[in-house]
């Protein structure tokens, strides 16, 4: 299977003021985040709120985004449910659109406590997309699923045709690392933490990755690999404790799902509140933010459109 290089984005659902799905902005979106060197998107996932969406919710936003996207813009669906049918069903739906690939995370509920109910889980949705790429999303600060990764790729090795590998947001490099190497490389390994980027390149031997920063930093975190690439650390360094240091800043105002939401606001395109029981921030906490995003030089580096 063909292996990502680069970033993918994880875009936010936009919503009305009402919070009814917004599909109107999603063609300017794809557009910038192309522009700013993104490879593609991973949508429905955490930053896009996905498992408050409804099933048809998540199927429109997949056709709008596969409509959008520009040419060689990869639209990965994650799919992933509580109720493994609906899983499914979004895959079916994701490969007859024209999706490049579908991903799920473990669900919140059941707990899944065992590899094997994981490649359980795994195959049945993948299943319905035979002909795409599946990715697992390794996020078990979401879901408990603290399973050892490298068992998981044993398992699924010769059982699921099309499983890609792992999209691995997780604080162990080794482990990550240790996923990369099995079988020489055998499987996709896209990291999932923009404030490891650096490190994963340079001991896990990442490719490609998946971020959620990458909606308004994506220019400093593509610029990171790029550095990397060209041999300059100092350059690499510095691109990576900045972005660090805007993730400081947006843990400060409910992290990225909400804080980071608010961000594109500030830099142009508004895609509306987050959804119930989410805190949206109130303009007092919007302007201290954009306050702080300022005096560490931020709207200079941003994502332009």
């Amino acid at each position: 299977m063909e292996k990502i290089i680069g970033l993918i984005d994880a875009p936010f659902t936009p919503f009305h003021a009402n919070g009814d799905v917004n599909l109107e902005p999603i063609p300017a979106y794809a557009a910038m985040l192309q522009k700013n060197g993104l490879k593609g998107v991973f949508i429905n996932g955490s930053s896009g709120e996905g498992y408050m969406l409804t099933e048809e919710e998540r199927m429109r936003l997949a056709e709008a985004w596969v409509k959008a996207a520009p040419e060689g813009f990869k639209v990965i669906v994650h799919v992933g449910s509580c109720c493994v049918r609906n899983s499914r069903r979004l895959a079916e739906h994701a490969q007859k659109i024209g999706a490049w690939g579908i991903g799920a995370m473990a669900p919140p509920f059941p707990k899944i406590g065992r590899v094997e109910e994981l490649v359980k889980y795994c195959e049945e949705i993948a299943a319905g997309a035979p002909d795409l790429p599946f990715y697992y999303y390794h996020i078990p600060a979401f879901n408990g699923a603290y399973l050892p990764m490298v068992k998981l790729l044993e398992a699924v090795d010769g059982r699921i045709p099309n499983f890609a590998g792992i999209k691995y947001t997780f604080e162990s490099l080794y482990e990550y690392n240790q996923c990369r190497m099995y079988k020489g490389g055998k499987f996709d390994m896209l990291h999932g933490q923009d404030e490891t980027l650096l490190p994963s390149l340079a001991m896990g031997g990442a490719q490609g990755g998946i971020g959620g920063t990458t909606n308004y930093n994506g220019i400093n975190l593509v610029g990171i690999i790029e550095a990397w690439r060209a041999g300059d650390l100092e350059r690499a360094r510095e691109l990576q404790n900045f972005s660090q240091e805007v993730i400081n800043v947006i843990c400060r105002y409910r992290g990225n799902i909400v804080g980071g939401k608010r961000i594109m606001k500030l830099i142009g395109l508004d895609l509306g509140p987050n959804r119930t029981p989410f805190q949206n921030l109130t303009d007092e906490e919007e302007k201290a933010m954009k306050a702080e995003l300022e005096a560490i030089g931020f709207f200079g580096r941003c994502n332009e459109f």
